[in-house]
């Protein structure tokens, strides 16, 4: 079936769908790495929209972040110090310091609400991002001594980052889950997923209804490989889904997209042994909560999708429910996982095709692409294709 990350912090690309590379190749696993670049290399990429949208944006998990750390995050072409002050607030600067361009997420010292630059000593406030210290001058400190502050947010024990390319201020905001904020709800674990593709093709799987009966119905018991995981002696188990998409009309709403999906788990194709009702609610470019109720109560799954580059992304899930669903929230996020790595194996190798070949059935594919649309805007950074760069 593979190796799959779930309850980790971890994630690499080349768990997901790559095995191919390695089968009837001796000593070739040591070389998987070395074998999925060259074949990131070749593959077809397609006319690409834009590849950083405006919106809100995950860095880091809550608990990446401890009380006077400081962490360097690279995503959506830029350079991020996260840190978090004495007080427990978080701030979000530029990474590289002015003066002689050290990255002061790398050894950087949190001062209260500054960060100080390991390589001098240059002191940068959390606040605005000016420089409120050089300690060996008695000069005044010049006014362009600065780094860029982010718009950054702590909510769903995320944290999150405004971008916008024409740098506007946010029209929407991502808010609090009562249930999580309280504590009426607790964590259970997550998975992360690193996945060789445009950020757009992972939300837009949620207007794809026809995919659902076609790669999510065979037995978990199959794995995530699509290549043998629709195997005879798995047919006593199968899973059965209908789904409807649509984006949200109201003038303060219209960042937002929902999925209305009803999941039924079935035997011998008559028995009905479970079933799922799930809202899935996409806020922005990026960002998805999915309420699932069931027989014994609701849970939520909270997904976030950050461009490391342009044709990486880095896709976490965390779960949450009641306490008393615990052993059924770890069952759910197997389950999740595996159905989640199906797509992966899809996503990691299919060409983004702008204008493509559709039926009357697949009209939410486009209905969801004219929706992701208002996430782009004329300054959008476009792909462009340096072969000697692909390499990671």
């Amino acid at each position: 079936m593979g190796r799959l990350k779930v309850n980790t912090r971890e994630g690499d690309l080349s768990d997901v769908g790559y095995d191919f590379l390695c089968e009837n190749k001796p000593n070739s696993r040591r070389n998987k790495k070395l074998l999925v670049e060259q074949i990131r290399k070749l593959r077809k990429i397609g006319d690409l929209p834009p590849v950083y949208p405006n919106g809100w944006f995950a860095l880091a998990e809550s608990p990446d972040i401890k009380v006077s750390q400081v962490k360097y995050v690279a995503a959506l072409g830029e350079h991020f110090a996260i840190f978090r002050t004495k007080d427990g607030d978080i701030n979000v600067l530029d990474a590289y310091c002015p003066h002689l361009g050290a990255n002061m997420a790398i050894g950087g010292i949190v001062h209260g609400n500054c960060l100080e630059c390991p390589f001098h000593g240059w002191k940068f406030s959390g606040d605005d991002g000016k420089c409120v210290d050089i300690p060996y001058t008695s000069s005044k400190v010049p006014p362009s001594a600065k780094v860029r502050k982010w718009l950054s947010k702590e909510v769903n024990n995320f944290i999150f980052i405004w971008y916008h390319a024409e740098n506007e201020e946010p029209a929407w905001h991502i808010q609090h889950i009562p249930e999580i904020q309280s504590g009426k709800w607790w964590y259970r674990g997550r998975n992360e997923f690193i996945i060789n593709s445009h950020i757009q093709e992972i939300p837009e799987n949620g207007a794809d209804v026809a995919h659902l009966n076609a790669i999510h119905a065979p037995s978990l018991l199959g794995g995530y490989d699509i290549r043998n995981y629709n195997k005879k002696w798995l047919g006593f188990c199968k899973h059965r889904w209908s789904a409807k998409w649509a984006a949200c009309q109201e003038p303060d709403s219209r960042h937002i997209g929902v999925m209305k999906l009803l999941h039924e788990m079935y035997l011998f194709n008559k028995f009905t042994v479970i079933t799922m009702d799930v809202t899935a609610t996409q806020i922005g470019p990026s960002y998805v909560e999915l309420l699932i109720k069931t027989t014994f109560g609701p849970m939520m799954v909270l997904q976030t999708v950050t461009p490391i580059e342009p044709m990486l992304q880095r896709v976490i899930h965390r779960v949450y429910s009641p306490p008393l669903l615990s052993p059924y929230a770890t069952l759910l996020l197997y389950g999740e996982t595996v159905m989640v790595a199906r797509d992966v194996m899809v996503w990691n190798h299919k060409e983004y095709i702008r204008r493509p070949l559709l039926v009357k059935e697949d009209q939410t594919i486009q209905l969801h692409r004219r929706w992701y649309n208002q996430f782009y805007s004329e300054n959008s950074p476009k792909f462009s294709f340096q072969k000697d760069n692909m390499e990671w």
